[in-house]
């Protein structure tokens, strides 16, 4: 049986990034015989201007009927003005939800050749490697009631809902875990229980799954600390579990910790590991089309693919030594270059990984 990739290049620098992706995917499926099919639809700002939605049903179908999505960025300054229900990113929330991709893994690898990217000390980032699991489909993204109104007094006011279930917590725990075995065995759960209730029962819930994984040391932190302890020490971390809201920012910290947010890949997966895979940075609109887009973290979000959906264990880690292989070659994007490098585009790195894997 053939399966099923859903390809949404969505807006600004996304389908630049996912064409290289792909370019390096379509080689290692004919290469090792993967039996992928691709399939493209549009997502974001432009469904919106083709079809006046952000999520088109044609394009949820396919999403539903993939085995894995790859996603490559939404949104943008043109769709801003827009009502909040119909801007790109209200795309991406409504396939999360709607396939279930609780579970968000968040990589924070940096990379030898990219030590002196980071804008931290050499001794304080050299071997990083941070797993974050953040909770993908509740929280206050999704929480009702939610909205802008005019109170009686005339004045607008703001609503947004942080809320989880037990069920919620117990489910992303597990994954968390989890994956966590499979590593060195350090959970962290990151929460802000001294001021807000439904982190309280986060933080109860976390302990009572702990108590399943007796072979995993769990520990908790308020993410106001976490966030400094990840620029401070950001070693002290294996795996962080922690909420929607706190994922999203403590993410975007450690992304910079490896020196840019254009290395980083990600899975959001459901409980069968069907998954949607995407970089973590954003749509990028100030340099859309013009070729200087960084695409490894859309190619490593192709290795997590191989890896957690397709159990393609052989074939993620070519993709992987290809980038090594790649950045051993000093050709660098213009978000990590540094003197002495090979400056390249967006096709050129993306070449540049092809011909590793090539041998």
């Amino acid at each position: 049986m053939p399966k099923k990739i859903a390809v949404l290049a969505g807006d600004g620098i996304g389908p630049e990034i996912v064409a290289e992706a792909i370019k390096v995917l379509s080689f290692l499926n004919n290469d090792m015989n993967l039996g992928l099919v691709f399939e493209n639809a549009l997502i974001g700002g432009a469904a919106y201007d083709a079809f006046g939605t952000p999520l088109p049903q044609q394009t949820l179908n396919l999403c539903k009927n993939a085995d894995a999505v790859l996603l490559g960025a939404v949104g943008g300054p043109k769709w801003e003005p827009l009502a909040h229900a119909v801007r790109p990113e209200r795309g991406l929330l409504g396939i999360r939800s709607e396939l279930n991709l609780f579970s968000n893994l968040r990589p924070a690898i940096l990379y030898p050749q990219l030590v002196d990217a980071s804008t931290l000390k050499p001794e304080v980032v050299s071997g990083l490697d941070v797993m974050i699991v953040r909770e993908l489909t509740g929280g206050i993204y999704f929480g009702q009631p939610r909205g802008v109104h005019v109170a009686e007094n005339g004045e607008r006011v703001g609503i947004n809902t942080k809320i989880y279930s037990e069920s919620e917590i117990r489910r992303i725990a597990h994954s968390a875990f989890k994956i966590a075995q499979k590593r060195h065995k350090k959970l962290c759960s990151v929460d802000k229980a001294n001021v807000l209730e439904v982190t309280e029962l986060w933080r109860q819930v976390m302990t009572e799954v702990g108590r399943d994984y007796p072979d995993v040391e769990l520990s908790h932190m308020y993410v106001d600390n976490a966030a400094m302890q990840l620029v401070r020490a950001p070693k002290q971390f294996d795996v962080i579990v922690t909420t929607n809201m706190f994922g999203d920012i403590l993410s975007d910290i450690a992304a910079m910790l490896t020196g840019s947010i254009g290395m980083l890949p990600s899975a959001s997966l459901d409980a069968n590991a069907k998954g949607m895979y995407e970089p973590i940075h954003g749509s990028a609109p100030d340099i859309a089309g013009q070729g200087t887009a960084n695409p490894l973290a859309t190619i490593l979000s192709v290795a997590m693919m191989l890896r957690y959906t397709f159990n393609e264990t052989a074939a993620a880690e070519r993709i992987e030594q290809a980038v090594n292989a790649a950045l051993d070659g000093k050709v660098r994007t213009a978000d990590i270059y540094s003197e002495g490098m090979t400056k390249v585009s967006t096709s050129g790195m993306g070449d540049a990984v092809l011909n590793a894997l090539k041998g």
